[in-house]
């Protein structure tokens, strides 16, 4: 267990031994909505980096407090996106949005009524729950489940259910862009003649 994690776990620890409410922040780009923000601040930013990428396998493991645009940037090199198209939130200066953020709220971009929403996407999940125990649940591939889906139950849960530490993502390829110009004139639709 590295430095990061386990002191994001002491602190939990101690928060529960004290009964003291915990307020899980990333970047602090949904701070915003319309959710009570009580409790000590618990910055989950110090949990950052890529854990494992494998773009063959359309896979990719981050840790919560990793800055979604980095993901994104890393994602990209390889010609792979979020097909979910997370939104990116920052009303003030110095907010951004993390992947734990963008799970944990569960916000999908538009193309979600076409590919689908986060939650969709999520394949394992680490996480801290409220009796300071580290525990994950799913793994890296798409049926590997058997039972209750807990990582996926987690994407929209506001960190209600746990604090999420590392996510495992399915990614898909960027989508090739035709330009219209360059189909043929044979390909192009016909105008209908009155």
């Amino acid at each position: 267990m590295d430095t990061a994690l386990h002191q994001t776990l002491e602190r939990v620890r101690a928060a529960v031994a004290d009964s003291s409410p915990l307020r899980i922040r990333g970047g602090g780009s949904k701070d915003f909505h319309a959710l009570q923000l009580q409790g000590a601040i618990l910055d989950t930013r110090s949990l950052h980096g890529i854990v494992s990428y494998e773009p063959s396998e359309l896979v990719v493991t981050v840790r919560a407090g990793t800055p979604l645009a980095e993901l994104e940037a890393a994602l990209a090199e390889q010609g792979q996106c979020l097909a979910f198209e997370p939104p990116h939130f920052a009303g003030v200066e110095g907010d951004v949005s993390t992947v734990g953020g963008m799970v944990a709220a569960g916000w999908s971009g538009p193309s979600r009524a076409s590919v689908g929403a986060v939650r969709d996407f999520v394949l394992g999940i680490e996480i801290i729950n409220g009796q300071a125990e580290l525990l994950r649940f799913g793994g890296t591939v798409m049926k590997n489940v058997a039972g209750y889906d807990v990582s996926r139950l987690m994407a929209g849960s506001w960190g209600t259910l746990g604090l999420i530490t590392e996510v495992s993502l399915k990614v898909l390829p960027v989508a090739p862009v035709k330009p219209r110009c360059a189909l043929k004139a044979s390909a192009r639709p016909k105008r209908c003649s009155a």
